[in-house]
């Protein structure tokens, strides 16, 4: 195991990745940016390294500054935690060739699920269920893209190769608006991704956003966790998570996450890993896979007793599985609530000082965060500042937790979402499980009046 690793990352990732690392007896080494020198787990790291000013560009982002705070330091390895540069395969490639271990996957499997064709493919061949569309990029004759949008069936979805969260993407419902559509969509991925290659997909009308979480090592081993829930989306962005999937068939999910677990073995992967499928009609379509943690891995945790952050380094430590899928058992149900500091209802950005900070406890209660009262929350990054999780024996009772937990959190100062999660805790259609990607929007704008 490692003596010492460095965390190129920021935020309540960084702080659960030193936690995990504490227990595992692992000196950490925080970088942080001019912005975050005030962090929690800045101060908790047994070293520190600012890597430079507030912007991400020049901070998170920076390849340079990174490796040069893991030589100065003498880490070993480095956890590049989710977001900035987890799923870049040449900031992956360049930790390698710089002698540091990469806790995550080999830069090949990063670029292979990195391009959304490449990875489509890959997932027809290990007989992993896929959305019916084009075999690979779209061509460049006309005819033959109205031909195959004619054979998929409208309405249909073009995409970028290479694009993700929710960018790069858009639908089209007639034959006289698709050429344009698809123009324009590739125009739009040469300036976000620098990669204009499109493709085309069925657009399922009300999906659910299910996602499996694998653990994969170098000597040819993966299991799956079982699934997650991720459907309570605005703008493609989560807001509400849960595990196990709502109303999912036991047998279909040992189906789906050993095809999950088998296309690891095929294509190699080592590391955590997440299948991020559409659900409709009882039937799973994959849509990409995340080569990193999730924000939501802490409710597959709950569920399922494995610690995923100590896995990662353990596999990037070379050990092989500590697990077999005949260990891994569900039980009970969790739900994480992502806590931002924004408008509620508006989604506007609130940046600033917490006067106030006094996250819930009690029985099945956990709060993921970096924040405390009197911590100012910078403007430059993501709004997220806490999860917050309930766990329960059933899936009534982790709500009512979480509906407890948010009554009891305090957060002064600045404004965040714990409204919209109260609302979303007493919905009749969330508290039924099952509401598809777009059921948050449409209640949103129902609410509004739109």
């Amino acid at each position: 195991m490692f003596e010492k690793i460095l965390i190129a990352n920021r935020g309540e990732i960084a702080l659960r990745i030193q936690r995990a690392c504490r227990e595992l007896g692992i000196k950490t080494v925080a970088v942080h940016s001019e912005a975050d020198r005030d962090a929690k787990y800045v101060k908790l790291a047994e070293e520190s390294v600012c890597i430079g000013p507030a912007p991400s560009s020049h901070s998170y982002l920076s390849v340079p500054a990174i490796i040069a705070a893991a030589e100065v330091t003498d880490a070993e390895a480095i956890h590049p935690g989710y977001g900035f540069l987890s799923e870049n395969a040449d900031f992956a490639e360049r930790v390698e060739s710089s002698g540091f271990v990469f806790i995550g996957p080999r830069p090949d499997s990063i670029r292979l699920m990195g391009d959304k064709v490449a990875a489509k493919d890959a997932m027809k061949k290990a007989n992993v269920p896929c959305v019916p569309g084009s075999d690979g990029a779209l061509p460049d004759n006309p005819d033959e893209i109205i031909r195959i949008a004619r054979e998929v069936g409208y309405p249909v979805l073009i995409k970028a190769a290479g694009g993700g969260g929710g960018r790069g993407m858009r639908v089209v419902h007639t034959e006289a608006a698709l050429l344009q559509s698809m123009q324009m969509t590739q125009a739009e991925a040469q300036t976000a991704f620098g990669n204009p290659m499109v493709y085309m997909e069925r657009y399922l009308q009300k999906p659910r956003h299910v996602e499996f979480q694998v653990l994969a090592d170098e000597h040819g081993n993966a299991i799956h966790l079982g699934e997650r829930d991720c459907s309570m989306q605005r703008r493609h962005q989560k807001v509400i998570e849960e595990a196990p999937a709502p109303g999912l068939d036991p047998k279909l999910r040992d189906r789906i996450g050993e095809r999950c677990a088998e296309a690891c073995r095929s294509i190699g992967y080592r590391g955590a890993g997440t299948f991020e499928f559409l659900y409709e009609d009882g039937e799973f379509f994959f849509i990409e896979m995340n080569t990193r943690i999730q924000v939501e891995h802490p409710v597959t945790e709950l569920v399922t007793g494995v610690d995923i952050v100590q896995e990662q380094l353990h596999i990037a430590a070379g050990e092989p599985l500590r697990y077999k899928q005949s260990d891994i058992r569900l039980s009970g149900h969790a739900i994480e609530c992502r806590i931002n500091a924004e408008h509620p209802y508006t989604f506007v950005p609130s940046p600033g000082r917490l006067t106030a900070w006094h996250p819930p406890g009690g029985p099945g209660i956990r709060v993921d965060s970096h924040v405390y009262q009197g911590y100012f929350v910078p403007p430059h990054y993501d709004s997220m500042i806490a999860k917050l999780l309930s766990f329960g024996k059933t899936r009534d009772q982790a709500i009512a937790r979480m509906r407890g937990a948010l009554m009891e959190m305090i957060v002064e100062g600045i404004q965040t979402n714990i409204p919209l999660h109260k609302d979303l805790m007493d919905d009749a259609a969330f508290q039924k499980g099952g509401t598809s990607i777009h059921y948050l929007e449409q209640k949103l704008s129902k609410d509004k009046g739109g």
